[in-house]
């Protein structure tokens, strides 16, 4: 651990390097999603549909750690755009059920380079993109539970 004195510097605090990372990734994003007309969280919004087919607002919201006052809205305007559909279940109708449209659907085939465009522009090898995932991702764990 670092001494008393030095760990209250800003560049020693691990928060704000996460943060500020968070931040630059996100703005990286910004020009290629744009042409979509999608913003950040509605991409990953559309990855996790992708991979599940449909699920839970509260499903949606706990991959993505977000709470239903963000995501209702988001959900909202990607429905008035013909990206997802909401449904209640009919077994309970306190849920809402997120699908995708066709047009959601055939988004994955247009947006699939995007991964690979964010890593060239960080300048990354595979194994340091997969070391860097591993590291965050325990962390994420770590600070979740």
């Amino acid at each position: 651990m670092l001494k008393q004195e030095s760990a209250i510097k800003l560049e020693n605090q691990l928060c704000f390097a996460v943060y500020a990372c968070s931040r630059e990734m996100t703005r990286l994003y910004r020009p290629i999603l744009s042409k979509y007309n999608l913003t950040y969280p509605q991409y990953l919004v559309l990855i996790v549909l992708w991979e599940k087919g449909e699920c839970t607002v509260k499903d949606l919201g706990e991959d993505l750690y977000l709470d239903s006052g963000t995501l209702t809205p988001l959900l909202k305007r990607m429905q008035e755009a013909g990206l997802v559909v909401r449904t209640r279940s009919q077994l309970d109708e306190r849920q809402v059920i997120i699908g995708l449209t066709e047009q959601g659907k055939e988004m994955q085939h247009k947006l699939s380079e995007i991964p690979s465009m964010i890593a060239s522009r960080c300048d990354l090898q595979e194994s340091e993109f997969h070391s860097l995932l591993n590291k965050f991702q325990d962390l994420l764990k770590r600070t979740s539970e």
